[in-house]
């Protein structure tokens, strides 16, 4: 089995030589002809264009930017991938135009599921990733082993579009959920609570919860760096949330609210800063300074 696979950023490179390492023949190819080199390295080939990775490739994946990329690819692999062949989109993306985009491929005989992934680039490269896939079910049990290469949990949603839809609740669900805490955090503190303290009754409030206040550890110490995961990323995700919800008719008050509070973020010149930076806004609003040490999260943490 040849697998070609498109986009090497810091998603697509770590998945890519996962394969390579789970002993997949690999080709890959990228905009940037320089990522292939760590790829070329263990063994994988290079393509010269998207085109020869659809002529040459029985699977194919991709992992890129957004709705657009995805859709000139596309363009390209439904004049070059053969019949019986199979395309596993990684982007995170819009669930609409993924179904659309399977209509026209199911008409040549390929089959496309989408497959977002969730778990960083750290996560890409040690092979943790959460993956949310829709599309044929016999198609995704067929080809789940060279899934379970890229990912340890490895999940069939549904149709096509339902992995692109739970990534999207998660995404919007865990960017909401920061700016909230941001909300009452920054309210506690105000009031007069010493903030690992208030951290710390928030975390043992509810058993079996304390994963969901973790999260704020960062935001706790006054630290956004690395930018694991950017806003303008985060804007891209809300926006194709937004975009679902219209579609089906489901309010979205607060992840609009979420979505506008990433905009001012990104008015300020931080869209390329780390996704938890609009945090920020909200000390701001507020008038507190929030800031414990590193040694007092890992206290906290160490609690319960």
């Amino acid at each position: 089995m040849k697998i070609g696979f498109i986009g090497l950023g810091r998603m697509g490179t770590g998945m890519a030589l996962n394969l390579r390492k789970a002993g997949y023949d690999v080709v890959v190819f990228d905009a940037r002809k320089e990522s292939a080199q760590p790829h070329l390295a263990a063994g994988s080939t290079w393509a010269e264009s998207v085109a020869e990775i659809g002529r040459v490739a029985d699977v194919v994946f991709t992992s890129l930017p957004g709705p657009k990329e995805m859709k000139a690819v596309a363009e390209v692999l439904l004049d070059s991938m053969r019949k019986g062949t199979v395309w596993f989109d990684l982007t995170t993306n819009s669930p609409t135009l993924v179904a659309e985009v399977c209509q026209q491929f199911a008409s040549k005989g390929i089959a496309l599921l989408d497959a977002p992934v969730s778990g960083g680039p750290s996560g890409a490269a040690s092979g943790k990733l959460a993956i949310y896939v829709g599309g044929d079910k016999q198609v995704f049990e067929q080809y789940k082993k060279v899934l379970d290469a890229i990912g340890d949990e490895v999940m069939f949603c549904g149709v096509i579009g339902a992995g692109n839809s739970a990534k999207l609740a998660h995404n919007c669900a865990s960017f909401s959920l920061r700016l909230m805490l941001a909300e009452v955090i920054s309210m506690g503190v105000k009031a007069g609570v010493e903030p690992a303290a208030l951290w710390h009754g928030m975390r043992a409030g509810g058993q079996g919860r304390a994963r969901t206040f973790d999260m704020v550890s960062k935001y706790m110490e006054d630290n956004y760096e690395p930018a694991s995961f950017t806003v303008n990323l985060a804007l891209k995700d809300l926006g194709l949330g937004l975009e679902l919800g219209e579609q089906l008719g489901v309010p979205m008050k607060f992840i609009q609210a979420t979505f506008d509070e990433f905009n001012a973020a990104r008015e300020r010149g931080w869209g390329d800063h780390d996704s938890r930076t609009p945090m920020k806004l909200q000390n701001e609003r507020a008038g507190v300074k929030i800031k414990i040490t590193p040694e007092e999260v890992k206290q906290t943490l160490a609690r319960c």
